[in-house]
């Protein structure tokens, strides 16, 4: 059983259902908040599945802020520039921000959960349960990568 501190227990801890209804909503801009950070790893990653190098596709699709590259955003469209439709092109090498949506430390909790995922993310009471267990190994991955990214910057 997962507890947070040492006596209250996580409002997750008995799982959550969820199931991706493909909506294209979490890859919508919210200024600041839709920046898709990348690890080395992620730019690796996507620059072989598009078949370019890693210092093409950082030249290509990526800015800085504060020293961490992010996906570039095009001010004309609030979706992400891998969005084909409502469907990912690079969804084989999504970065690690997008495989542990919505599972981010930064909405685990009750208040954000309720406020900011649930509205407008269709999937959220959707599908198969993720166990506590299931949803500690996304937030670690999440929270490795949000690490990596610190090490990283220039």
């Amino acid at each position: 059983m997962a507890f947070m501190g040492t006596n209250s227990k996580k409002w997750w801890a008995e799982g959550i259902q969820f199931e991706c209804q493909g909506s294209g909503n979490c890859c919508l801009s919210r200024g600041e908040y839709g920046y898709v950070f990348l690890t080395r790893e992620d730019r690796q990653n996507m620059a072989a599945l598009l078949r370019i190098t890693t210092r093409e596709f950082t030249r290509k699709y990526c800015d800085k802020k504060n020293g961490i590259f992010h996906l570039k955003e095009d001010s004309s469209r609030a979706e992400c520039l891998f969005l084909d439709g409502k469907r990912c092109s690079v969804y084989k090498a999504r970065p690690t921000q997008c495989r542990t949506w919505p599972f981010w430390p930064e909405v685990m909790n009750a208040k954000t959960w309720n406020k900011e995922v649930k509205t407008f993310c269709p999937g959220v009471g959707k599908g198969r349960t993720y166990t506590a267990e299931e949803i500690e190994k996304s937030l670690n991955l999440q929270k490795k990568s949000e690490s990596q990214l610190l090490k990283e910057r220039t």
